[in-house]
Formats: C-alpha cells, structure tokens, sequence
C-alpha cells in the first residue's frame, strides 16, 4: 500500500465541518467521494484534526493509504479536476507508510480575523468577523500574553466535549492590524480543544470592549469553568493556517 499526503485548501462556508456526518456535506466526504473516481477504490482520508463548521483552511494536511499506480500529480490533477471550487488540493506527494496526519502532527496555527470598522464590508463578509465598536487593540495584546505557555483551557472549549485533559501548549499567540481595519490573531499550540480558538477570541473581544481587564482574562483561564468567559466567536472569521511536524 502506498501512503500519500495532502495539501489542502478550503472554503467552509457550504460545508457541515471536516469529518463525515450525515446530516450534509463535509469536506473530507467531498474528497473521499472523488478519490474514489480517481483511484477506484474506497479511500478513508485522515485529517489533521477536524475543523467546525463555517471554518476555513488554507493548509489542512491529510493522507490516505492506495494501491493505484498513478503517481500523487496525477492524483492532484485529477482531484483538482473533479473538486467544487471551494476545495483545492495544493499539493499531494508520497510519503512514508508509517506517516499519520492527525498522530504526528506537532502543532497548528489557527488565524481568526476580525474587521474592525464602522462600515461592512461585501468582500470580507464570510470571511472575518465585523464589529464595529472599536477595540482596544493594546489591551487585547496584553491580555494575550498571558496565553503563553501550558494552561488548562478548559474556560476555553465547547461544553460536554470529552477529552482526556484539557491542558494544551501554546506557543505563540499575537494580534496583528492590517489595512481598512483588518486585525488577525494568529494562535500556535501543540493542540486545541472544540471551539477553543473561537473562545478565545470572543473573549479577547470583551477585553477589546472594556468590558473585561487583562487580569480577569487571567483569572478566567484560571477558573476552567466556561461560564466565565466571553462568548464563542462566529465560525466564518477562523482559518486553519498551517499544520507543523
């Protein structure tokens, strides 16, 4: 069996999430559904991680075992060919038989973006969240900082989620203001809880708004209770960026 790897962009926006479900379209569905066509056989594709619905990616990694004999820029072509164009297949290549997207991956970064302005925009829209209040942004970057390092997130992930600890690594965490009012968190850690990036920043917002002091932003990862925090931030502004190994 060959192992191939690939690079994938995407555009949640029409898809119920990353895994397969049956309640709509997913973007692992789409591309198993097409390699398929392309390889004639039944292809389980393993992902990097999952991805909610709404959430973009600009480098989702995922890898699928084969028996085809076409080499993986004959299965990109072929899947580029077949994909709806909101799926991009942006590289595909032959890796080791022991390589696993989701088990070796190191760490991920997750960008959110927010347009920040006192009019909307047709072009971001579905692509950052629009606030119009100002924000703070140096109280914000202040808060931020207090991320770095190993914490317990549990104030930070979608109730009733089960996980094994809650506790993950963050390696960096910065605010970033573009033009026309166009700021973007840019969040590493070795991983994330459900919602954990969209916590984050819809709590990081109320500190933007005044309404919470960098010191209870502190306290609140402190408490591990989510009621504590602010609320969970749209899907539509989140972008998986990169995934690392």
């Amino acid at each position: 069996m060959r192992n191939i790897r690939l690079l994938i962009e995407y555009d949640g926006t029409n898809y119920q999430g990353w895994q397969v479900q049956a309640r709509g379209p997913t973007i692992q569905g789409v591309i198993e559904e097409k390699l398929r066509l392309v390889t004639g056989e039944e292809i389980h594709l393993i992902g990097s991680g999952r991805t909610d619905s709404g959430v973009h990616a600009f480098g989702q990694v995922a890898n699928f075992k084969t028996k085809t004999g076409l080499d993986a820029s004959s299965i990109q072509k072929a899947l580029n060919a077949l994909l709806p164009p909101d799926i991009a297949i942006l590289r595909a290549e032959e890796v080791g038989e022991d390589f696993h997207a989701r088990k070796q991956c190191a760490s991920k970064v997750y960008e959110y973006r927010i347009l920040n302005r006192d009019f909307r925009s047709a072009f971001y829209y579905g692509y950052a969240w629009y606030i119009p209040q100002p924000l703070d942004l140096e109280r914000m970057k202040k808060a931020t900082e207090i991320l770095i390092g190993e914490h317990d997130f549990s104030s930070f992930r979608s109730v009733g989620t089960p996980t094994r600890t809650a506790v993950r690594r963050v390696i960096r965490a910065e605010w970033r203001k573009g033009r026309e009012g166009l700021l973007r968190f840019e969040i590493e850690a070795n991983g994330f809880l459900k919602q954990m990036v969209r916590s984050l920043v819809g709590t990081l917002v109320e500190v933007g708004k005044g309404k919470i002091s960098p010191e209870q932003f502190r306290k609140i990862i402190e408490s591990r209770d989510r009621k504590e925090a602010g609320p969970t931030a749209p899907a539509h502004g989140l972008f998986l960026r990169e995934v690392k190994y």
